[in-house]
């Protein structure tokens, strides 16, 4: 370790974001970078721990310490081929984890200051990309094929390591582009979309085939390969069906953000195809990341207010959560970029009724409720805790959450993975999940 005390004179020092009346005129990421010399004094606060908490944390098990090792001692290649080793795409998770490995850091038990694990991520494999340590690489063939459906995070994942097995490997993608939810669910303002296109080029020159506007039917599975790996992800978002629903304003999140990101892409719509909430007074129903991103991206379009409602209680203001302490995640109140554009929150709020003149949607009746406990066991009551009111609204966005498909009896040559396995969940989780994969096909195809 080069510096083995830097954690007690070194402070936490994150990059911080674009002032708010800057970048909420724009999709450009809003996260900020440090300076070479502050990033190596970042990643110098590491200190190494006997029993490496941050790795137990992260799904795809980086070896934080080690990187972090190599950063400090300006040893950007060797961090950089260390991260890669344990996480194929750091250039997506540098930029959108929530960060396990930073909450179960020893520092972050000890003072609540935890090594920037994340953007010192983001740093080394920007730098990576900007010093040419990543090229293209071909590799000896196997022989065998086999057809990965869905260019998500899982599906890429999986295609890349079978690729480097030797294996000939074909993407099949519904959609226009490769990056799933990377590219149709997260805002331009997390995650650009030149970095998806920047790896998914580096992909091709390496051997792998894209077959773009493929939506494939299970029970007819693409002919001529060895085996099929399924990542098509969770692509039914949980509707809200109360009285109104069919008003003209009430939408999916994902009808908002996909859109957007269209948009921004070049693709046009037609106005009465747009979804926008220019001038308009905002509603978004749900609590989480999705939610989140519909309040930056409303922001961005130019809406008048946004207000956010949450059916559950109000998290704990940390930064410790007792009902689940360190190192696991605390399940503490999290406030976006988007939150801090300004937004108004509530929590234990229920939906009753949509509300609308000539169609259009102009508020939302939602009543105050409680939750007690269940005597039987099992999930809490709703209670009613207060009176009905009209939020008003002229566009609402259903930010629910996802529902786990439900996928057909599958050959044994066939292996689901990321959320299409385990339901929504975490980008790196799904990542996880597919180098999971990826090693169940290699198993199985050398039987």
């Amino acid at each position: 370790m080069g510096n083995p005390k830097a954690f007690l004179t070194v402070p936490r020092i994150e990059a911080g974001h674009r002032p708010i009346h800057d970048r909420i005129h724009d999709f450009g990421e809003v996260e900020q970078t440090l300076n070479t010399h502050d990033r190596k004094l970042q990643a110098s606060r590491c200190m190494d721990c006997g029993v490496p908490f941050c790795h137990w944390a992260c799904p795809l098990g980086n070896k934080a310490p080690e990187w972090n090792d190599a950063l400090y001692k300006g040893e950007w290649e060797l961090a950089y081929r260390l991260l890669n080793d344990t996480n194929d795409f750091p250039e997506f998770t540098g930029r959108i984890c929530p960060a396990l490995c930073e909450k179960a850091c020893v520092l972050n038990l000890t003072d609540h200051a935890p090594t920037t694990n994340r953007e010192n991520e983001a740093a080394i494999t920007e730098a990576a990309w900007r010093e040419n340590y990543i090229v293209p690489k071909t590799y000896a063939r196997n022989g065998k094929k086999v057809a990965v459906i869905g260019a998500g995070p899982a599906g890429l994942v999986a295609a890349n390591r079978l690729n480097k097995m030797g294996y000939t490997v074909t993407v099949f993608e519904k959609n226009e582009a490769a990056g799933g939810l990377l590219r149709y669910g997260i805002p331009n303002f997390k995650l650009s979309k030149a970095v998806i296109d920047r790896r998914i080029n580096l992909l091709v020159a390496e051997g792998i085939s894209f077959q773009y506007n493929y939506p494939v039917d299970f029970a007819k599975l693409p002919e001529g390969f060895d085996a099929y790996v399924v990542s098509t992800g969770t692509p039914t978002a949980r509707d809200l069906t109360i009285p109104g629903r069919e008003l003209k304003g009430v939408h999916l999140a994902l009808e908002l953000l996909a859109q957007q990101n269209r948009v921004l892409a070049g693709m046009e719509f037609s106005a009465d195809e747009r979804v926008t909430a220019k001038d308009k007074d905002v509603l978004v129903i749900g609590g989480g990341d999705t939610g989140s991103d519909c309040i930056g991206t409303s922001h961005r379009q130019g809406c008048k207010s946004v207000t956010q409602i949450e059916i559950m209680p109000k998290p704990v203001e940390g930064p410790e959560d007792p009902q689940s302490p360190w190192p696991n995640w605390p399940r503490t109140l999290k406030t976006t970029t988007s939150h801090e554009e300004g937004c108004t929150r509530r929590w234990n709020i229920n939906s009753l009724e949509f509300i609308g003149e000539n169609g259009k949607l102009t508020g939302v009746r939602v009543q105050p409720i409680d939750w007690k406990p269940n005597p039987e066991g099992g999930r809490p009551i709703m209670v009613e805790a207060g009176e009905p009111e009209v939020i008003k609204c002229e566009i609402c966005f259903l930010a629910m959450g996802f529902i786990k498909p439900q996928l057909p009896e599958m050959p044994k040559n066939v292996f689901v993975c990321g959320d299409a396995a385990n339901g929504a969940s975490l980008v790196v989780r799904a990542m996880a999940s597919g180098r999971k994969a990826a090693e169940d096909v290699d198993s199985f195809l050398k039987c």
